[in-house]
Order: C-alpha cells, then sequence, then structure tokens
C-alpha cells in the first residue's frame, strides 16, 4: 500500500503536515466563507479503473482530496466513457466516469480520520482519442480504427502504451490511444450551483482562427507541417478548454476556466506540440482581453465578460521559469492584468524535505510548476498550497506523477 493506506502512524504524519499547509489565516467578520478550488491530474484513469472500487491508485488520491477537502476540483487525464474506449458498454451513459469517481471513492471514506464527501459532477467531450482522418504525424499512413488496448494493471499502475497505439493517437485531434483517453473532469460541492446552461466550450475552435498563430514549419524543408486540409480543419485545444460558472453561497458567480494542454514535446523537427501548448495557453490570456476571434462550440463569440471573476486551473504543461520562447504564453496569463500572477502555491516544509530536489513550487515528481489555480483580481486570496506526501514510498505505484494544488479565494466585497 501506499502512503495513504500504510498504517496509522504515516496517516497522522501526512494529516499533520496538511494541516499545517492549510495555514491559520485570519477572516474578515462578515465575509463570504472561502471557497478551496484545486486541480489533480492522477494520471492516465481509465474507464476500468473507475468501475473498480478498490484501485490502488483511486484509493490513495481520493483520500488526499477527502483530507484537503476542496470545493471544486478539477481532475485532469479521467477517460471520458464513449464508444471506442475499451472500459465502454454498449447503452451506458456517455461521460460517466466522474460519477463512477464519486460513488465508488470520493463518497466513502478512504483513510482513517477521514470522510467522505460528494460532488456534482461536470464531464463534457474532448479531442483526444478522437481519430481526425488525416496524417496529422505525416509517417505516410492515415490511422482511423482503434487498436487494441491492453487492460490496466491489477495493481493499479499505470497503463503502457504500444506503438499501434501511438500511432492512432498522434493522428487524432488530440493525442490519445483510444476516444476520450487523458480527459477531463470537474466536481463542484452540492450547495454551490452549477450554471450548466451558461457552460462555454472550446474544443472545436480552429487553430487557424487565432491570429498569429504559431504555425508549425518542418525545420528541414522551411514548409508547413500541416497541409491546408488540415491546417483548416486544426483544432486548437487538445482536450478542451472550458468555461464554466458556479453560483457561490453569497451570489456571487466564479468561472472555472479549465484545460489540459499538450505537453511540449515529442514532437520532432516542426515543434508542432511545442507550439500547439504555447497557442492553448494563450487562449486565455485572449479569452480575459475579449478577443473577438473566440467561438465557442454554440457558437457564441468572444470572450470573458469585462468583470467576471474567474480561476484558470488545469495542467497547464507549462514552466515559467524555462528559458524557452514558447513559454512566453504562460509567462504573459501570469502578468496578465486580470489574474494575480504573484499568487504562487508552494509545498509545505515536511512535503519539501521529502522532496528535496525539487523546487518549492514545482508541482510534479519530476519538477517543474505546471498545475495551476490562477485566481482573478477581485478576489481574496486566503490561503494555498502545494500537497506532497511527508516520505517516499516505493512499495506501490504513487497516486500520481503531479501534486495536487489549491487556492482559497473569496470573492471582494
Amino acid at each position: 500500500m501506499n502512503d495513504w493506506l500504510s498504517g496509522s502512524a504515516r496517516l497522522l504524519a501526512v494529516l499533520v503536515t496538511v494541516g499545517l499547509v492549510f495555514g491559520c489565516g485570519e477572516q474578515e467578520e462578515g465575509a463570504a466563507d472561502p471557497v478551496r478550488v484545486m486541480t489533480y491530474n492522477i494520471e492516465d484513469v481509465r474507464t476500468a479503473d473507475l468501475r473498480r472500487r478498490d484501485h490502488p491508485r483511486l484509493q490513495a488520491a481520493a483520500a488526499q482530496i477527502q483530507s484537503l477537502r476542496p470545493d471544486v476540483l478539477l481532475v485532469n487525464e479521467m477517460t471520458y466513457d464513449q464508444p471506442g474506449d475499451p472500459g465502454y458498454r454498449a447503452g451506458d451513459p456517455e461521460g460517466h466516469n466522474a460519477q463512477r469517481f464519486v460513488h465508488h471513492y470520493l463518497s466513502s471514506p478512504q483513510a482513517d480520520s477521514v470522510e467522505g464527501i460528494t460532488y456534482q459532477p461536470v464531464m463534457l467531450p474532448v479531442n483526444t482519442g478522437i481519430p481526425s482522418g488525416f496524417d496529422l504525424n505525416n509517417d505516410g499512413r492515415v490511422v482511423s480504427t482503434v487498436p487494441e488496448v491492453p487492460a490496466p494493471p491489477e495493481d493499479g499502475s499505470v497503463a503502457s502504451q504500444t506503438d499501434a497505439g501511438r500511432a492512432y493517437g498522434n493522428d487524432a485531434w488530440g493525442f490519445g490511444t483510444f476516444p476520450g483517453q487523458y480527459g477531463m473532469a470537474l466536481f463542484v460541492r452540492d450547495d454551490l450551483t452549477v450554471l450548466r446552461d451558461s457552460i462555454r466550450t472550446f474544443r472545436l475552435l480552429e487553430w487557424s482562427a487565432m491570429p498569429d498563430a504559431a504555425v508549425p514549419i518542418d525545420s528541414t524543408t522551411g514548409e508547413p507541417w500541416y497541409s491546408e486540409a488540415e491546417w483548416d480543419e486544426m483544432r486548437l485545444s487538445s482536450k478542451s478548454h472550458w468555461d464554466v460558472p458556479v453560483r457561490l453561497p453569497d451570489g456571487s458567480v466564479l468561472h472555472l476556466l479549465a484545460s489540459h494542454p499538450t505537453p511540449p514535446g515529442f514532437d520532432g523537427v516542426a515543434q508542432r506540440n511545442d507550439r500547439r501548448n504555447h497557442d492553448e495557453i494563450r487562449l486565455w490570456a485572449d479569452y480575459l482581453s475579449g478577443n473577438s476571434y473566440i467561438e465557442d462550440d454554440s457558437g457564441q463569440v468572444g470572450g470573458l465578460h469585462a468583470d467576471a471573476r474567474f480561476v484558470v486551473m488545469g495542467d497547464l504543461n507549462a514552466d515559467p521559469d524555462e528559458e524557452s520562447r514558447f513559454r512566453d504564453a504562460v509567462r504573459s496569463l501570469l502578468d496578465h492584468p486580470r489574474t494575480q500572477g504573484d499568487v504562487v502555491p508552494t509545498a509545505a516544509s515536511a512535503g519539501m524535505n521529502a522532496f528535496p530536489d525539487l523546487t518549492p513550487d514545482a508541482t510534479a515528481r519530476w519538477g517543474g510548476r505546471i498545475d495551476y489555480v490562477l485566481p482573478s483580481e477581485g478576489l481574496s486570496v486566503d490561503d494555498s498550497g502545494v500537497w506532497r506526501p511527508t516520505e517516499r514510498d516505493t512499495s506501490a505505484p504513487p497516486a500520481s506523477d503531479h501534486f495536487p494544488v489549491w487556492v482559497d479565494v473569496r470573492p471582494e466585497s
């Protein structure tokens, strides 16, 4: 078992650390209660995993969530279940995996001294693993048939990819070895109101619609990587971009701007993933600036209204401290006049001691600040943090290669 499931002494140490991370900031009398907003990439959670009730990594992840008790949670890399997903069963509702996570894991305590927690889930279609009908990786063939996908390991470790799966994924609108892999799910506290009729998604927005897009160019030939027909249809978002408005108990509305841009690698001579990551992040900055090229999947044009309060959340796969010019987009987002880019969640001292090779703001086990909860102006920030275990355990797979990141916010009066 891992850090959360290997004994009461270890669990007590972890919970003490969590208590230290939370802080004890004072709240003004009469002020609205803070809302904890958290993002967590749990790493390739599949439908078959969520049908189980005893999946070790999901038990560990749920215990972390139950201890941190976010009011709003975004999980990256949770499969959007649908036909073509090897765990999907004909006749089932699509996009039900978020509800499975609530029913099978979050609603029941997954460790001593924590309580179950229930949420209303929001799960929407994504581009990952959706066949494009084009040869997007320019290997001379169009792969549109989902290959055989190996079953996830029984021990809960992350499933390996196959060559056939990668070939399929590299021709999909967003990389995925089957439809819906690496999707997203939002979980919202039951007493908050998700304004579902006002949700905006940007899954279908074409990359070519963005002015001065970072067009991938084959450095060996100097020619555009994508053909004219491919570029005309190429989607900007590798998964999707969501604007999900939520009404808080004080009556104000908080917009949850959720996404998971492609990792900036695995892309060869055209740096097409580096460039796509840049422009996926730039889309949020343009959305905050109200750029008119932006059209959502329902046909509504324009960005977020000027007085809206929001958080940008998710695994953005970009560290502002990297010198690459393709990190200019995340730096611009942090410097945007509508965001509080100086809010940088960091790990508590015990978590830093357990991972001395990582910087305080690193959100992934391999290093780098790539997961964000970025609050807007007009929100007071009470506290923030990056949760890390207080000791490393190699006896079982960790819950994820990422750490949960959270910020406590309150609307300013």
